[in-house]
């Protein structure tokens, strides 16, 4: 191959990469919402906790009932 065919190979890579690029993130530069990503994730983390805190103290209190009720 001459080098002429390399190098337009090598530009049509280019391209087809930037293509892909663009189209998977949606915008040319940094994606803006990169920042918020951890502090959404920790949202969700602590709103899950809560979530498992309140299913386990609603378990525990179906065992005490059900305990009071079997003790009478």
């Amino acid at each position: 191959m001459s080098l002429t065919k390399l190098l337009v190979l090598l530009m049509g890579l280019v391209a087809v990469a930037f293509a892909a690029k663009y189209a998977l993130t949606g915008t040319l530069g940094d994606d803006p919402a990169k920042e918020s990503r951890p502090k959404r994730q920790l949202d969700n983390v602590r709103s899950r906790a809560k979530e498992l805190e309140h299913e386990t103290q609603q378990q525990a209190d179906d065992v005490v009932k059900k305990s009071d009720e079997q003790a009478k």
